[in-house]
């Protein structure tokens, strides 16, 4: 399968995740989902992010906004 069509399969699971966890709307969700290094990594098939778990890439994510918000890395 070509990795703009798993993206596409992926991405609304975790925008959904990132909506009940943050309380947004799917609007809002979406925007931060794209704004994020977890996102532009995923854009990039470089990275092979596209073959991870909606899961592990939410985790990712949720990773990336905690050390944001409390300037820290696990």
């Amino acid at each position: 399968m070509e990795h703009y069509l798993i993206r596409a399969t992926i991405i609304p699971d975790i925008v959904k995740l990132i909506k009940e966890e943050y309380h947004l709307t799917e609007k809002e969700a979406l925007k931060a989902f794209y704004t994020s290094a977890t996102g532009g990594s995923l854009a990039d098939d470089k990275t092979g992010l596209y073959g991870q778990s909606v899961l592990h890439l939410f985790g990712l994510y949720q990773q990336e906004v905690e050390e944001m918000q409390y300037g820290r890395k696990k």
